[in-house]
C-alpha cells in the first residue's frame, strides 16, 4: 500500500498554513476536511483581526483563499473525515476514513480545532452571524455603542462581558444561576464596571428577530417570561477541543486539549503533531492557529529527514 509522508487532520487556518508549507518543501501529503471545509471560520461574518485585510473579509472568503493557495502548491484535499487512528511509536500510523479507507503515513498533523458549546435552543443557529457569536474578541466591534447579551457565568463570560464594556453600550450578563462562578479576581473587576447589568436565575428561551436577532426570550426561576432588546450576543459557556477520536491514544489534559512539547507542535509520539485550538486553550485565533500550522509543517519537515 502507498505510504504517503504526511496526513493533516482538518481544514481551518492551522490545517491549510500547514498544507501550504508541507506544499511548498514538496512534502508529498493529503488534507482531509472533516465534515466542516473551512472550519468554524466559515460560520463568522467579516473577520477584521487578521493581518493584510484592511477592510476586512468574510470568514468563508478567508478559507477559500487558503484553500486556493494550498491547491495552487500542490495540497491534494480529500473531502473526508478521520473516524479512527492507530498511532504508532514507531514510524508509520495508520488512519481509517469515514468510507472505510485506509491510509498509511509516515506522520499526522492533528488540526481539528475546537467546537464551541451551544445552547440548543430555537433560532440559535438561524442567527449564526446575524447577531450571535461564540466569540467577543473576534466580533465586539460590530456591536460599538449597541446593547448586547453575554450568556454564562464562568471566566470566559465575564472576560467577554469587561471586554465588550468597553465598546458597547450597555451588556446584560445572563446568569442561569444565582451566583457567579467565574475567579473572584474577575468577579470584583466586573462589579465595578457601570455598563453591565447581571441577570441571575435567568435562562435563555428562545431567540427573536427577522433577517438579523433583535431580542431574547428569558425564563426567571419563576417560569416567567421576560424579553429584552439586544443587537447581538455573545454565549460564552465554553468550548471543547475536537479530540474524540485521539482519546486514549495520545497524551492530552483532563479537558481534552492534546499536550505537545514546550515551543513546538511536537506531541509524546514521534511523527504525530498538534496545532491550532486542539492544543491552544488560550488564545485561540485564526491568527495563532495558522501560526502553529507553520510550525507543524516545519517540524514535520525536520522530523522526515531523520
Amino acid at each position: 500500500m502507498k505510504i504517503i509522508d504526511c496526513v493533516i487532520i482538518g481544514s481551518g487556518p492551522a490545517g491549510y498554513t500547514s498544507a501550504i508549507y508541507l506544499a511548498r518543501s514538496n512534502i508529498k501529503h493529503y488534507l482531509y476536511t472533516g465534515d466542516l471545509p473551512g472550519g468554524q471560520l466559515v460560520n463568522t461574518t467579516i473577520v477584521e483581526n487578521y493581518p493584510g485585510f484592511s477592510k476586512g473579509i468574510l470568514g468563508r472568503k478567508l478559507m477559500s483563499e487558503m484553500y486556493k493557495q494550498a491547491i495552487k502548491f500542490g495540497t491534494k484535499i480529500k473531502y473526508n473525515k478521520i473516524l479512527k487512528v492507530s498511532l504508532n511509536n514507531k514510524k508509520l500510523h495508520i488512519l481509517y476514513t469515514k468510507d472505510n479507507k485506509k491510509i498509511i503515513t509516515k506522520s499526522v498533523i492533528i488540526a481539528t480545532g475546537s467546537l464551541p458549546k451551544y445552547l440548543n435552543i430555537k433560532y440559535e443557529k438561524k442567527y449564526l452571524g446575524y447577531g450571535i457569536s461564540y466569540c467577543a474578541i473576534c466580533d465586539g466591534m460590530f456591536y460599538k455603542k449597541k446593547k448586547v447579551a453575554v450568556i454564562g457565568g464562568g471566566d470566559t463570560a465575564l472576560e467577554d462581558s469587561i471586554l465588550l464594556s468597553k465598546i458597547c453600550k450597555k451588556i446584560y450578563l445572563i446568569v442561569r444561576k444565582n451566583k457567579l462562578k467565574a475567579s473572584k479576581y474577575l468577579q470584583n473587576i466586573l462589579y465595578k464596571i457601570k455598563n453591565i447589568k447581571i441577570l441571575f436565575n435567568k435562562k435563555v428561551n428562545k431567540f427573536l428577530g427577522d433577517k438579523k436577532l433583535k431580542y431574547i426570550n428569558l425564563l426567571n426561576n419563576k417560569n416567567k417570561i421576560i424579553t429584552i432588546k439586544v443587537s447581538g450576543v455573545f454565549i460564552a459557556i465554553g468550548s471543547y477541543p475536537n479530540t474524540l477520536i485521539f482519546k486514549n491514544k495520545i497524551k492530552m489534559d483532563k479537558t481534552g486539549y492534546i499536550i505537545t512539547k514546550k515551543k513546538s507542535t511536537k506531541t509524546n509520539i514521534p511523527g504525530i503533531f498538534a496545532a491550532g485550538e486542539v492544543q491552544d486553550k488560550k488564545y485561540r485565533q485564526a491568527i495563532t492557529s495558522a501560526g502553529s500550522g507553520c510550525m507543524a509543517a516545519l517540524d514535520v519537515e525536520k522530523y522526515l529527514l531523520n
